[in-house]
């Protein structure tokens, strides 16, 4: 049999570029919801001290979707860079939303509870400036 005139027909497999456009739209769609998510903080605490506008709830619709828009893009972030290291899109993607509901959770309660002790009176604020001295 000669083999030289039969063609091969074999499969192969489509080698990818790695995900890194997600990874650089997910950083940038973190950092400027996280930008805006804090600047809203801010106002909200300047409006509490000035007025005594009241600090919680503190889900309101502007605040929540500045908040959600930068747990997506830290996701897709995460997500990509994973690709980047070999994990499959549907893993990576379910790792790093996994990451990102967990820490953006806890952060948010932590938030809320600084925001009641602000409310409260009960909150002391730490010095950071003199903290080098007990050192």
């Amino acid at each position: 049999m000669d083999y030289d005139s039969i063609e091969f027909d074999l499969p192969y497999a489509v080698i990818q570029q790695p995900p890194y456009l997600l990874s650089g739209f997910g950083l940038a769609i973190g950092v400027l919801c996280g930008l805006t998510f804090a600047k809203l903080i801010q106002n909200r605490l300047e409006a509490w001290k000035q007025d005594r506008l009241p600090l919680l709830p503190l889900g309101n619709a502007e605040t929540s979707i500045a908040f959600a828009g930068t747990l997506i893009g830290i996701t897709l972030f995460i997500g990509g860079a994973l690709q980047v290291f070999g994990f499959a899109a549907g893993a990576a993607m379910l790792v790093s939303m996994l990451l990102a509901l967990l820490t953006g959770g806890g952060l948010w309660v932590q938030l809320e509870r600084l925001m009641k002790q602000v409310e409260e009176g009960s909150f002391k604020a730490v010095d950071f400036d003199n903290f080098d001295q007990f050192f």
